[in-house]
């Protein structure tokens, strides 16, 4: 993301180099205006930038465990790659498999045979 925002000459927003203009004569709003719309296409890129999966692991979690299982152990067998790249296919499958990790119960990820035959 920093070299991205580096290639955009926008790395300073995130670094805090880029402040909101301050003592500015009353009249001229376009500082602020220019500073503004730049923070947001920022917020904007790094949130679009976000891994799906991280974003889902949060999602996922608070979900009841029975209906989250079933719904993503549903989802797993009816995954197809169909028009999505090797890419896009990995992350799904991923997605879910995180999804999945996530509905077990404490006493089964504290169990070390289990562990061990997940992995």
């Amino acid at each position: 993301m920093r070299n991205f925002l580096k290639g955009k000459k926008t790395w300073g927003y995130a670094s805090g180099t880029y402040m909101v203009p301050k003592n500015i004569e009353e009249g001229d709003v376009v500082l602020i205006d220019a500073w503004e719309a730049n923070n947001a296409k920022i917020i904007t890129w790094i949130n679009n930038s976000i891994e799906h999966s991280m974003r889902q692991q949060r999602r996922f979690g608070i979900i009841c465990n029975g209906y989250s299982r079933n719904q993503v152990e549903n989802d797993i067998q009816a995954l197809h790659q169909k028009n999505m790249s090797i890419q896009e296919l990995y992350s799904a499958m991923t997605n879910l498999w995180d999804q999945l990790a996530l509905t077990k119960s404490a006493k089964l990820k504290a169990c070390g045979a289990y562990i061990e035959r997940r992995e």
